[in-house]
C-alpha cells in the first residue's frame, strides 16, 4: 500500500485517556513527516526525469557514434575506390606513353631510313654525274686533240 504525503497529513489518531498522545505532537510529527516525504516525491520525480533525459542523451549518442562509424566507413571505402581509380588512371596514362613512344620511336625508324635511301640515291646521283662529267671532258679532250691535230 502506497503512503502520500496527503496520507500522513490526514491520518488521525485515537487519544487514549490516561497517557495518551499529545496531538498537537503527532500533528506537527505528521506535518513534517509529510514534508519530508514530499520533498522526497519530488527528489525522486527529479531523479526520474534526469535519468529519463540521460537515457535519452545516451541513445542519441549511441545513435551519433553509428552514425559517425558508417561515416567513417563510407569515406574508407571511398578513398579506397579513388586509391585503386588512380592506379588505374596512371596505369593507363603509362600505356598510352608506351604507345606513343614506340610510335616516336617507330616513326624515327622509318625517317632514318627515308634519309638512309635519299643519302644513297644523292650518292648515285654523284657517282653517276661524275661518269657523265668525265665522259663529257674525255669528250672535249678528244675534240681539242682533233683539232689540234687538224
Amino acid at each position: 500500500m502506497k503512503i502520500t504525503p496527503l496520507d500522513i497529513q490526514q491520518q488521525q489518531f485515537k487519544g487514549k485517556m490516561l497517557g495518551g498522545l499529545d496531538p498537537e505532537d503527532v500533528d506537527a510529527f505528521l506535518q513534517s513527516v509529510a514534508s519530508e516525504m514530499e520533498n522526497l516525491l519530488r527528489e525522486n520525480n527529479e531523479l526520474k526525469e534526469q535519468q529519463a533525459r540521460h537515457n535519452r542523451e545516451m541513445a542519441e549518442m549511441g545513435e551519433k557514434e553509428k552514425d559517425l562509424r558508417e561515416t567513417m566507413l563510407a569515406a574508407q571505402r571511398i578513398t579506397e575506390e579513388m586509391k585503386a581509380n588512380a592506379q588505374k588512371e596512371a596505369s593507363l596514362l603509362v600505356s598510352e606513353a608506351e604507345l606513343r613512344a614506340e610510335r616516336i620511336v617507330m616513326d624515327a625508324e622509318r625517317q632514318l631510313g627515308d634519309l638512309k635511301a635519299r643519302i644513297e640515291e644523292v650518292r648515285r646521283q654523284k657517282v653517276q654525274f661524275e661518269i657523265s662529267l668525265k665522259a663529257l671532258l674525255d669528250s672535249y679532250a678528244r675534240q681539242l686533240s682533233g683539232d689540234e691535230q687538224s
